[in-house]
């Protein structure tokens, strides 16, 4: 298994597919909410339209790439969408009064400050059902058999639900304002963040007919970036800047959550977030995975300012 020869640095992978993963969303959006009633449709088209790396379904293409050892077609891009509506919903749903009431994502108003609870609500729950289909109708076009797509939902939906991003996120609501321990700390974030993360890779190789041992190595790889991601985000909740992170900065601490910075000090959160990147990486040698690609998003995850 190989990946392309010429690789750019992780932002230039980065900028270069999440502009054909925005333009399969675009088209995506189009065809599905086409009939839909614009009360729903525009609070969809915002919360997915307001920028972001796109860092879960370029991971997807990456890792189909890094199995199958040949370009992604059309439909890889349609079916890595599902994984930013998802992901898309879940920071509407983070975002209202009921959790995290934040006024600012992505450098925009969120999207309950524009379309009201109500709407920011129902349309984040409407992205669930939407992934879903998008994805299933993509394996389709990709020759994928009725048990094959039935895997691969089952795999969104288990990093997605309550063993997953909900689940870890009922976790961090439960720790806020509490001492917690670090044992605790990332298995909340191992679920939170870390499980839609870990699905990614793992979605790619069963679109590219990855056997069960490769899958397991994309596993192990999208759980120890998914860790080493969210240690980042929380030290650059501590140092970075609202106006480069496109949100407030401080937030955690405002909301008396637990961080890494906290509980292991600036320094040792990232030499952890950097083992953890390093970790990574090892699981796609260890499985002979050659993919600069996903080598260099692994590194990306600790290297970047937002």
């Amino acid at each position: 298994m190989s990946g392309s020869a010429a690789v750019p640095e992780a932002p230039g992978l980065l900028a270069a597919e999440g502009e054909r993963v925005d333009r399969a969303l675009a088209d995506v959006l189009d065809d599905a909410l086409r009939d839909w009633p614009a009360t729903l449709a525009e609070p969809i088209r915002y919360a997915v339209s307001g920028g972001g790396k796109r860092f879960r379904p370029v991971l997807f293409v990456c890792a189909f790439r890094a199995v199958r050892g040949e370009p992604a077609v059309p439909a890889v891009y349609r079916a890595a969408c599902a994984l930013e509506l998802i992901h898309a919903y879940s920071l509407v749903h983070d975002d209202l009064p009921c959790m995290d009431d934040s006024e600012l994502r992505r450098g925009r108003p969120t999207v309950h400050r524009v379309y009201g609870s109500e709407a920011a609500t129902a349309a984040g729950a409407a992205m669930i059902w939407l992934a879903c289909a998008v994805l299933d109708a993509a394996a389709r076009d990709l020759g994928l058999s009725a048990t094959e797509r039935g895997a691969a939902l089952q795999e969104l939906c288990r990093a997605a639900g309550a063993a997953g991003m909900v689940g870890g996120q009922w976790l961090d609501l439960e720790a806020e304002g509490r001492q917690i321990d670090l044992p605790e700390l990332e298995r909340i974030h191992r679920a939170k963040t870390g499980a839609l993360l870990a699905g990614a890779p793992v979605l790619g190789g069963r679109a590219a007919r990855a056997d069960e041992p490769t899958l397991a190595a994309l596993a192990r790889y999208g759980r120890a970036l998914g860790l080493a991601f969210q240690i980042t985000d929380d030290v650059l909740d501590v140092t970075g800047r609202a106006a480069v992170l496109g949100k407030p900065a401080g937030r955690d601490q405002e909301l008396g959550k637990a961080s890494f910075p906290q509980l292991l000090g600036l320094a040792g959160a990232l030499e952890r977030a950097r083992r953890e990147s390093a970790a990574a990486i090892a699981a796609l040698r260890d499985a002979r995975i050659h993919s600069p690609e996903l080598e260099a998003l692994a590194r990306s995850a600790v290297d970047r300012v937002r």
